[in-house]
């Protein structure tokens, strides 16, 4: 690679039929290792003839595994639930994300495949990276400096929070990139305003862990940003799909072959239609086969104009379950019972998610006797909710009964238009 290239490298122009008949030569041999090197896989795929996974119909006949079964599989059979294919003394890493759901990683160049994004982003080799992404506990930061560096860029390793501290090292250090998620980008500007901490050199963002809906991607060009663009990954699986400049559907990453699939099902939706997202990895260390998101997209028709040539998805457009992400967190419905259980004044919970000029909030309501829950335990409920959920959120009481009896624990009213 070079700066001058256009693309990260000559995979992403493939023709599609050179690009299939790669994956699935790719697919045979990575069942077949899954198999013989994961109990999960051992199990689950153990009728399961590799050679005869050649194409997506075939592809499409092997069984889901569901990222929402791995809290209570990971329960059962610790710390991986039996899904990964090197010994647990061997890895680099083990990350904790919210439910708590346990993943590896691995000392491995671009281990979650995150530079790709990051070149379509506009990043080069030498820029300076500002991540903003934690390095506490969950990958996210690790997802990301990794990438950075496969590319050649070195990296600030901000983490969440300080906003004082971070803007004095963008004043000082002058990076070009930024990483993390677009709300705390606008944090950034926003306050570099008011306090005049130069941050100008800051041009080019890859942005992720929550949606990006237009009118702020609009704000951040306006506050200066030249580049702002998505990536679309998670924590066991690495990137899914990424942006271009063309900014026209996320472009899905050479590493993995991802399926719409009808939610609950394993059964492919119609071109066009919206269904869930389904992922098979190439990863030798965590090798995921038909691996279910829970997050909900629909297939674009045609290529990108920027000139790559895979598939392209319309991003994220909510979750096939109640699990939802805020500020680039999980909450999932079973951390909201959890924080119930914490308070026994409190009968019935719903957890309600909103965003107010593109900015995330949560509410727990709760029903209790008479409706008041005082002072006193409004403070302990918001004490646990971010205890539990790794997010701040207000707790607010209603009577008994107040709430909808639709079995829902979490309702996310948030509108990405």
């Amino acid at each position: 690679m070079t700066a001058s290239d256009a693309y990260y490298d000559r995979l992403e122009t493939r023709d599609m039929e050179e690009r299939t008949r790669a994956l699935f030569s790719g697919l045979v041999q990575q069942i077949d290792h899954a198999k013989a090197n994961s109990s999960y896989f051992a199990d689950v795929l153990q009728q399961v003839d590799a050679q005869a996974v050649t194409d997506y119909d075939a592809l499409a006949t092997l069984p889901i595994t569901r990222k929402s079964d791995l809290i209570e599989r990971q329960k059962a059979q610790r710390p991986f639930g039996g899904l990964t294919a090197e010994p647990t003394g061997s890895l680099a890493n083990i990350f904790m994300s919210p439910g708590p759901i346990y993943e590896p990683g691995q000392d491995v160049k671009d281990f979650f495949r995150m530079g790709r994004a990051m070149w379509a982003a506009g990043f080069r080799p030498g820029d300076l990276v500002h991540n903003t992404f934690s390095y506490h506990m969950t990958p996210a930061g690790s997802m990301m400096e990794s990438g950075a560096r496969a590319i050649g860029c070195p990296v600030f390793p901000a983490g969440v929070g300080n906003t004082e501290m971070q803007l004095q090292a963008i004043s000082e250090l002058r990076p070009k990139a930024y990483v993390g998620t677009p709300s705390f980008l606008r944090i950034l500007l926003e306050k570099a305003a008011e306090t005049g901490m130069d941050m100008s050199s800051l041009t080019h963002a890859s942005v992720g862990g929550e949606a990006l809906p237009p009118s702020l991607r609009v704000t951040l060009k306006e506050m200066g940003m030249a580049s702002v663009v998505q990536s679309y990954g998670t924590a066991d699986l690495g990137l899914i799909a990424y942006e271009s400049g063309a900014m026209e559907g996320m472009i899905i990453d050479e590493g993995v072959i991802v399926e719409i699939v009808r939610p609950g099902t394993g059964d492919p939706v119609a071109p066009g239609e919206v269904g869930e997202v389904v992922v098979t990895s190439f990863n030798k260390t965590y090798p995921l086969i038909r691996f279910a998101t829970g997050d909900m997209s629909a297939i674009l028709a045609g290529n990108s104009p920027c000139g790559r040539t895979n598939t392209r998805i319309k991003g994220w457009m909510g979750r096939a379950d109640q699990r939802v992400k805020v500020k680039g967190m999980f909450v999932d419905p079973t951390q909201v019972i959890a924080v119930q259980k914490r308070h026994s004044e409190i009968r019935k919970v719903r957890l309600v998610v909103s965003s107010d000029d593109n900015t995330d909030a949560m509410s727990l309501h709760c029903e209790v006797d008479g409706g008041d829950g005082g002072c006193g335990l409004k403070d302990a409920v918001e004490a646990s909710i971010q205890s539990i959920c790794k997010v701040r959120g207000n707790a607010t009481f209603v009577t008994v009964g107040s709430l909808a009896n639709d079995g829902k624990v979490i309702d996310d009213i948030r509108s990405y238009e």
